[in-house]
């Protein structure tokens, strides 16, 4: 059930990018990347269950969870380009 949650967070992540770049209007565009933003936090809180949990080792998990935090900064910089841009 963790690897499926996973995968569809993951998923979730870059749907709602996608969906939200398709918004006309600023705060629905904003609306969907800030879910995609909660996407990324849902998947980190579930490698790290699944590591406790012993589902994946410490390379595993520190290799993904570095991946986590780019993807995180990523997207921050991303939104507060939007918020930047949209609102001068």
């Amino acid at each position: 059930g963790l690897t499926s949650q996973i995968r569809r967070a993951s998923v979730s992540v870059i749907s709602n990018i996608a969906e939200g770049c398709g918004r006309r209007h600023k705060n629905d565009r904003l609306q969907f990347f800030y879910i995609s933003r909660g996407s990324l936090y849902e998947v980190e809180c579930q490698i790290l269950l699944a590591k406790e949990l012993g589902f994946i080792g410490q390379t595993a998990f520190e290799l993904t969870h570095l991946n986590l935090q780019k993807c995180k900064m990523i997207l921050n910089g991303f939104i507060a380009h939007q918020i930047k841009t949209e609102f001068k």
